[in-house]
């Protein structure tokens, strides 16, 4: 209603100004939230996907593991595994095994800052060597922290003696698995890397549950931290996307 002698055409005008005033913020709000997903989605979808999913995870099975409760998974998909047990299977999985970590990915991770080094690609190589050896002494910090003791189901044609949470083998094979795509992701390499790394890392961490030498829940841990510790060092060197790797320019 307008007071007496005021215009009501005037009065319109101005409710229908300020409403348009209104549209025009909202969509430049809406433009705002469209140019931050194009310019850094990808990043936006890493920090989600590969530090902050990850990082849950791994703290809720920690959390279990620390107040020494059973996880209900652990025994049944054990047990599963070893009712497949054959000698060509046993053959199979001890050679996962050994490549998944002394006979594979360690000489390959050294090897790998080696040539990035060699090749002059500091950046891309103090990434590798920051991600690969940080997984390692997190691992090692990690067993001793939890010190949770290995399956004894069966006796395991490959025993190991050291403490079990989180795997090293699944820790090793994911890092080294996440360093890999994530320094090939924008080149052709991409596909064959995938293609490479998304049946081994499975391949590795289920050859600990059929040796009977982890339970499932240390190798979700172990996949958990690595891939959380790798982006957190990717997002650190290359600065959230500020640098990509391959750039020819890099500090």
């Amino acid at each position: 209603m307008t007071e007496p002698g005021g215009n009501p055409s005037s009065a319109r005008a101005s409710a229908e100004a300020e409403r348009g005033g209104d549209d025009n913020a909202l969509k430049q709000e809406a433009r705002f939230g469209l140019n931050l997903l194009r310019r850094h989605g990808w990043m936006l979808l890493l920090v989600f996907a590969g530090l902050l999913l990850p990082l849950w995870a791994f703290a809720e099975l920690a959390d279990e593991i620390h107040e020494q409760e059973a996880i209900v998974f652990d025994v049944p998909v054990l047990e599963y595994a070893h009712s497949l047990a054959r000698e060509g299977f046993d053959r199979l999985f001890v050679l996962f095994s050994q490549l998944g970590y002394m006979y594979g990915v360690v000489p390959f991770d050294i090897g790998l800052v080696m040539v990035l080094s060699l090749r002059r690609r500091f950046r891309e190589a103090s990434f590798a060597a920051i991600a690969l050896g940080g997984s390692a002494l997190l691992n090692i910090a990690a067993k001793q922290f939890f010190a949770r003791e290995r399956p004894s189901l069966w006796e395991s044609i490959a025993p190991e003696h050291n403490y079990s949470f989180p795997s090293g083998h699944a820790m090793g094979s994911m890092t080294l698995a996440a360093v890999l795509i994530l320094l090939s992701w924008r080149t052709r390499w991409r596909w064959p890397v995938l293609a490479l790394m998304v049946p081994f890392v499975p391949l590795v961490g289920f050859s600990r549950l059929y040796l009977g030498v982890h339970y499932p829940s240390d190798i979700l841990a172990g996949w958990s931290v690595a891939t959380a510790w790798v982006v957190a060092v990717y997002l650190l060197v290359y600065r959230a996307g500020a640098r990509q790797p391959w750039t020819l320019h890099q500090a």
